[in-house]
C-alpha cells in the first residue's frame, strides 16, 4: 500500500483549498473516517463507490447493502447513509419559506432531491394551501406501493390535521422508471374521488424515477389548475 502524501490526504486538501476540489472518494473516505487494517479510508471509498456504481447508486443503497462491502460494518454505513439524509435535507426549502408550486415540473423538482433516489418506495402528500403554497410535505408509507393498503382516509385525515385545502400525492420508483403501473392509476382514480368528498382537491400525482418524473396531471388526468 503507498501512503498518500500529507498534503494530498483529504482533509488536507478539503483545509488548503476547499470540499469542492476534492473526488467523490475523498468526499466518501472523509465521511468513513478512518480504513481497516488491509486498507486505507481512501481504497474502501473507492470499494464502496464500485459496488454502488458511483455516487448516485450510493443515495440509493440499504444499509444491508452496504454492510455486504468488506470493510463496511454497521457504524461506517450508518455514517454515510446519515451524511447523505443530511445533503438531501440541504436540498430542500426551509420550512419558513412557502414556495408556490405552479407546475408539475416545479413539483418534481422540489420533490426530487429527498425523496427521488429512496432505495424503497415511499408513497407522500405535498399539503398546499388555498393559493397552492406548500404547508408541509409528509410521507405516509414506505414499502412497496399498493393501492388496497395505501387509504384515503389515512391520507385525507393528514390533510385535514394539516390545514391543506388542496394536496399533490407522489411516489418514488426505486427502479428509476417513473412510468406509472395500473396501481398508480387505480390508486390516484381514488384519492381523487376521495378528495371531492372531502372537499380537499387533489391537484397531481407525481411519480418520481432517476432525474425523471411522470404527471397525471400532464398526462391529461386532472382539470383542475396548480
Amino acid at each position: 500500500m503507498n501512503p498518500v502524501a500529507e498534503h494530498d490526504r483529504p482533509r488536507e486538501k478539503l483545509e488548503r483549498a476547499g470540499a469542492a476540489v476534492l473526488g467523490d472518494n475523498e468526499l466518501v473516505a472523509l465521511v468513513i473516517g478512518s480504513g481497516t487494517r488491509r486498507m486505507d479510508s481512501l481504497r474502501l471509498a473507492d470499494s464502496v463507490l464500485s459496488a454502488a456504481g458511483g455516487l448516485h447508486g450510493l443515495m440509493r443503497m440499504s444499509p444491508t447493502e452496504l454492510r455486504r462491502v468488506p470493510g463496511v460494518g454497521a457504524a461506517r454505513a450508518a455514517q454515510m447513509l446519515a451524511a447523505l439524509e443530511l445533503g438531501r435535507r440541504a436540498l430542500g426549502r426551509p420550512p419558513a419559506e412557502r414556495v408556490r408550486l405552479a407546475s408539475p415540473r416545479e413539483v418534481a423538482e422540489y420533490l426530487q432531491p429527498a425523496y427521488g433516489s429512496r432505495p424503497v418506495e415511499q408513497f407522500g402528500l405535498v399539503l398546499l394551501d388555498a393559493r397552492h403554497r406548500v404547508l408541509k410535505t409528509i410521507v405516509v408509507s414506505s414499502g412497496t406501493l399498493d393501492a388496497s393498503i395505501v387509504h384515503p382516509r389515512d391520507v385525507f385525515r393528514l390533510a385535514t390535521a394539516g390545514g391543506a385545502a388542496a394536496v399533490i400525492l407522489f411516489h418514488n420508483h426505486p427502479s428509476g422508471d417513473p412510468t406509472p403501473s395500473r396501481d398508480d392509476e387505480q390508486l390516484t382514480r381514488r384519492m381523487a374521488a376521495a378528495g371531492e368528498l372531502m372537499g380537499i382537491t387533489v391537484l397531481d400525482h407525481i411519480v418520481l424515477g432517476d432525474g425523471r418524473y411522470a404527471s397525471f396531471r400532464e398526462a391529461g388526468r386532472f382539470e383542475h389548475p396548480l
